[in-house]
């Protein structure tokens, strides 16, 4: 059943879980944006032409599935071994490309644009589950906080990938 009536109280509870808490607490927050994010990555995983980026966007969708059992408080952990996996990724998109040297408007092409979208929402989810590991509410192990840290570095280096690909020139902002 699609619905339960359950939260009318503005309460819910998480999957497999039997407690019960506000629709406004930070757990609530927290798995929102967390699910937010792995939303926005089915609409990145369709625009995106080239099956190595699909198949690297379901990867981290899988695992934001974990960090979000883990945020429920389920006995599920993201290990060192997927940050590792993040960081290789990452340090091989930008071995192809030339050297950060300031920021860069968002743009370019349209799955570089959305990439870069969903490189901000990773940050606001990042945000909030330190939020609720500060709080105490849960525990959040440091490989999930480090993972979560990569996933915007590595969205932003896919991002600039793209348009490099692409023959898109990064444009720096005009202070």
């Amino acid at each position: 059943m699609l619905y339960t009536g359950k939260g009318d109280n503005g309460t819910t509870s998480a999957f497999g879980c039997d407690q019960r808490f506000s629709k406004s607490s930070a757990i609530a927050e927290a798995l929102g944006t967390l699910d937010e994010v792995n939303s926005f990555l089915g609409v990145v995983k369709v625009k995106a032409e080239a099956p190595e980026v699909s198949k690297i966007i379901d990867n981290v969708q899988q695992n934001l599935f974990t960090i979000q059992a883990e945020v429920a408080g389920a006995d599920k952990h993201i290990g060192e071994e997927k940050v590792r996996e993040l960081e290789k990724i990452i340090n091989a998109i930008e071995n192809e490309l030339p050297p950060i040297k300031t920021f860069f408007v968002s743009g370019g092409t349209e799955l570089a644009s959305l990439l870069d979208f969903a490189r901000t929402l990773s940050r606001r989810a990042e945000r909030r589950v330190v939020g609720v590991a500060d709080e105490g509410a849960v525990k959040v192990g440091k490989e999930t906080l480090a993972y979560l840290n990569r996933l915007s570095s590595l969205l932003y280096a896919l991002a600039r990938q793209t348009n490099h690909k692409s023959g898109i020139t990064e444009e720096p902002p005009r202070y």
